[in-house]
């Protein structure tokens, strides 16, 4: 497992990445929020993006003022690899525990 699935904000991010072809920061922040119903701090989310850049699992290009990040292929093949996971896992047992 890579380390950007071992932070849930990380991978939510990759997964709001996933279908757009890009999104500008404030856009993504509030879809995040709205996600977890709560208020991120700027640095904060800044950060986490800034990490996923440095990994390689986002790129960032300026359009106009604005700051537009999108997935890169390796993090779109993260985000699939987690969802066959995930599908695994979930597809085992639908039963409560």
């Amino acid at each position: 497992m890579t380390r950007w699935l071992q932070s849930g904000r990380r991978r939510d991010l990759c997964v709001l990445l996933y279908d757009a072809e890009g999104l500008r920061g404030q856009s993504l922040k509030t879809r995040l929020e709205s996600h977890y119903d709560g208020h991120f701090d700027s640095k904060s989310f800044y950060g986490a993006l800034d990490w996923l850049i440095q990994q390689g699992f986002v790129e960032k290009r300026t359009e106009g003022i604005h700051e537009v990040y999108a997935l890169t292929e390796a993090g779109e093949r993260r985000v699939e690899e987690h969802f066959e996971w995930m599908r695994e896992k979930v597809g085992e047992d639908h039963s409560p525990k």
